[in-house]
């Protein structure tokens, strides 16, 4: 076997970093406390917007930025995306300061399933059998969750829907829109309203920022934002698609792992057969997944 060539592995170890990332994340903003997860999320969107305007001028990427806002077909659906993004964002971070990161990474091993469900109800498409089996296990872990707890997974389902949702956008919107224009465009749709959030707080003397550690740890979402991202984008670049798709469940384990190992969070029986579930559909759709890439299109030469 060849072995792997520098652009391959400089991919693999970019998407790996890019989930890693994503997946410490829980570690992180717990120590951004007292702030709020509005706060956080209001200080992310700012920081990440300024760090991005310092990227599209080191890349030479402005042109691109310029052309996404003046697009009047385009702007109303990343203006849909941010406000997908800043949901899932809020939610995402209430869910790892209150003691719900399990529920956290449940949502994100869900998304897959959610986004198969997207494009049936949404694009039309039609399913394969082994796929309708893996979101029939995906449903059914829902369901013993809900029993098992006596509520609804709601950290997880609006996690996985929110993204799945934006990743719809994002996928409609194609290769019109670069990585780093992208979450520029995105973020500074968003920043009006995350400005005006935090004039509030430090007008009536309830801010936490500060020109200290906590105000730093506070900027440093930006680039905990940002760095991922272009991370998975040079990925996803020299990367084959079925390796990506691995990949991206990377994140997802850490964070279940974070929660279990060092937020402490207990797993009940019903918590383990639900995750179970989940992770029976994602293998189906990954073995599914991993057959049809590799058998070639019909007239292809073998």
């Amino acid at each position: 076997m060849d072995a792997p060539s520098p652009t391959r592995r400089g991919g693999l170890a970019a998407g790996v970093a890019a989930y890693v990332l994503w997946g410490g994340l829980p570690l992180y903003f717990p120590l951004l406390a007292p702030s709020d997860p509005v706060e956080i999320i209001a200080h992310r969107v700012v920081w990440s917007l300024l760090f991005c305007l310092v990227l599209l001028q080191l890349t030479g990427t402005w042109r691109a930025f310029a052309g996404i806002v003046r697009d009047r077909g385009l702007l109303p659906r990343l203006t849909l995306a941010a406000v997908l993004l800043a949901v899932n964002w809020l939610v995402f971070v209430h869910g790892v300061t209150t003691g719900h990161v399990v529920d956290a990474a449940l949502g994100y091993f869900i998304n897959p399933l959610v986004t198969i469900a997207l494009a049936v109800l949404v694009l039309g498409e039609r399913l394969r059998t082994v796929q309708w089996v893996a979101v029939g296990c995906g449903v059914a872990a829902v369901v013993v969750l809900t029993v098992g707890y006596g509520r609804l997974p709601w950290i997880a389902l609006v996690l996985a829907v929110s993204f799945g949702c934006y990743g719809l956008i994002k996928s409609r919107v194609g290769a019109r829109v670069a990585a780093l224009p992208g979450l520029a465009a995105e973020t500074a749709v968003l920043a009006p309203v995350a400005i005006g959030y935090l004039a509030w707080l430090h007008a009536t003397g309830v801010g936490t920022f500060a020109v200290d550690l906590h105000g730093l740890a506070l900027a440093g979402t930006g680039v905990l934002t940002a760095v991922p991202l272009l991370l998975f984008n040079s990925a996803a670049r020299r990367l084959p698609l079925t390796t990506v798709g691995l990949l991206q469940y990377l994140a997802p384990v850490l964070q279940l792992a974070i929660g279990v190992l060092v937020a402490g969070e207990q797993m009940p029986p019903a918590r383990w057969w639900g995750f179970g579930l989940v992770w029976v559909a994602l293998a189906v759709l990954t073995v599914d997944g991993l057959r049809h890439s590799r058998r070639p299109a019909p007239g292809a030469p073998a």
